[in-house]
């Protein structure tokens, strides 16, 4: 879905705008598990969520998914103020079994796409039955590697984007809504 964003006053001292508001995001989010619950009836996936910026992308999915699921959290990180490192490092990885198990990889952004088809590959070496990707924001615009998404909220332009989980040097996560800094925030 890709979306033309309305710049708004935000309400928050620390945005230039606000790009998607709670209203916009929760809709969002309830046709995203609509389309899980339907594409997994009869099903009990294993849900992986990366940490730290998908932890309210995914208590929001979770609370909308209706099928039986597990879940399970790994951390991996690249990411130094606004730009990548390159490096991508493991903080702490899955404890669920997960070989021969359907598998939803959850994520709140997709990028250059190094860091998803990074994890996407170590997924995939323990030999799960499936593995689809689900995103909240794809920013497509900057892709350098190529990551099948099967499921994704939102198609954003190039900005640095905070909010819902996402972060600027681990600050801005808490906001409820999604937007861009203002430059003296940076």
């Amino acid at each position: 879905m890709i979306t033309k964003t309305k710049r708004v006053k935000t309400g928050y001292p620390e945005l230039a705008n606000v790009l998607f508001s709670k209203p916009q995001i929760a809709r969002r989010v309830g046709e995203l598990a609509r389309r899980i619950n339907a594409d997994y009836t009869g099903r009990k996936p294993v849900i992986i969520g990366m940490l730290k910026g998908s932890f309210m992308f995914i208590a929001d999915l979770l609370r909308q998914i209706k099928i039986p699921v597990e879940l399970d959290f790994l951390c991996v990180s690249s990411y130094v103020g606004e730009t990548s490192s390159g490096m991508i490092k493991m903080n702490f990885d899955i404890k669920a079994e997960i070989c021969d198990r359907d598998v939803i990889l959850i994520d709140d952004i997709v990028d250059t796409g190094f860091s998803l088809a990074w994890v996407r590959k170590h997924i995939m070496a323990r030999q799960p039955k499936s593995l689809e990707i689900c995103v909240l924001l794809d920013k497509a615009a900057r892709r350098k590697v190529f990551v099948p998404v099967r499921y994704t909220g939102f198609t954003v332009q190039d900005a640095f984007l905070v909010g819902y989980g996402l972060d600027y040097n681990e600050r801005y996560r808490e906001l409820p809504v999604i937007g861009t800094l203002k430059k003296e925030n940076l």
